[in-house]
């Protein structure tokens, strides 16, 4: 639960630096905020069937998102400062949203890719809805790999249940290999491949 609230802080903040960014009002801000934050778990919860989503029974789900937005909002100088840190501490969530969503698919019945897909989706989504909202082309598109070491780090921790290996050894693994990969796609820029030549059909 910690390391749960803990990510959505952390993805809560990068949305609604983005609305500060946008010059959004305090709304904008908090909308932005708890989309980010909570918007991939609630988009795998719909999908998978888990109803009502984890993000509406449980009130620090939506304390935490809210509390990120307000704290961005008032101190955005300095927090836009520490957007470094931030994106450290992004890739933490990443690493623990996939594996965390990917074996509450698996839990629900999806097979090793589908429940691979939605640990995912867990990570991306809330970025996604984030960026449409806010009128750009989502992040995940155009910036270091992401999207990437998620599916990984997810994949790992599913074939890992399936073959009946220590829950918590797997968890760590495909959380690991997300984080590492994810890092190092930060320091290196790394991308995915783009197309070449001249873009006009």
């Amino acid at each position: 639960m910690v390391l749960d609230l803990v990510g959505i802080f952390v993805f809560a903040v990068t949305g609604a630096i983005v609305a500060v960014r946008k010059h959004l009002d305090l709304f904008g801000c908090l909308i932005l905020a708890v989309t980010t934050g909570l918007g991939g778990g609630f988009m795998r919860d719909v999908l998978i069937g888990a109803s009502p989503p984890a993000a509406l029974t449980d009130w620090r789900y939506l304390t935490v998102p809210m509390a990120a937005g307000l704290l961005t909002f008032f101190f955005h100088p300095a927090v836009g400062r520490m957007e470094n840190a931030i994106n450290v501490f992004d890739a933490f969530g990443l690493s623990v949203f996939c594996v965390s969503g990917a074996l509450k698919a698996l839990e629900y019945g999806l097979g090793p890719l589908p429940a691979a897909l939605m640990g995912m989706v867990t990570c991306i989504g809330g970025g996604m809805l984030r960026d449409l909202l806010a009128g750009r082309v989502p992040v995940v598109f155009r910036a270091e790999l992401y999207a990437t070491p998620a599916l990984a780090g997810a994949f790992i921790a599913v074939l890992g249940i399936r073959a009946d290996l220590p829950g918590v050894a797997v968890a760590i693994t495909g959380a690991l290999v997300c984080l590492v990969w994810r890092l190092l796609a930060i320091w290196r820029h790394w991308h995915a491949p783009m197309p070449r030549g001249n873009a006009a059909v």
